[in-house]
Order: C-alpha cells, then structure tokens, then sequence
C-alpha cells in the first residue's frame, strides 16, 4: 500500500513541475489541403495544449503532501 501512495506522490510531483516548467504541451499534426488527382498536398501544423500554472500548482502540493502522509505512516 504504502509504495503504490509513494508512486502516485512521486507522478503528481513530476506533473507539477513538468506543467510549471513548460506550461503546455505541443504537438505537431498533419493535415490534407490538397489533393487533386495523383498530387497530394499537407501542412504541419503545431498546436498547444496550454496546462495553467494552478493546475501545476496543485499537482505539485498534492503530490508533497502525499509524500509527507506516506512518510510518516
């Protein structure tokens, strides 16, 4: 019991640092604007998921106080 908290603890905590860290996640798509015939033609384009800093925040604390209940137990 007590090493699946620690894990948990230890994911909230590095989500809460990776959200304040980069404050979004980025990921780059394809999509079809052309196709006539055999010519075929796409565009890259990168879109954003923004993560606002409170939900790092909360990540974070949430995370430090599971490690702390974990520890002392």
């Amino acid at each position: 019991m007590k090493s699946g908290v620690l894990f948990v603890a230890t994911v909230l905590i590095a989500i809460g640092v990776v959200s304040l860290a980069y404050q979004g996640i980025t990921y780059t798509t394809r999509e079809k604007v052309l196709e006539v015939g055999p010519i075929k033609a796409t565009a890259e384009k990168e879109r954003t998921i923004p993560l606002p800093p409170i939900l790092g925040g909360l990540a974070l604390a949430g995370g430090v106080v599971l490690l702390v209940v974990a520890m002392r137990r």
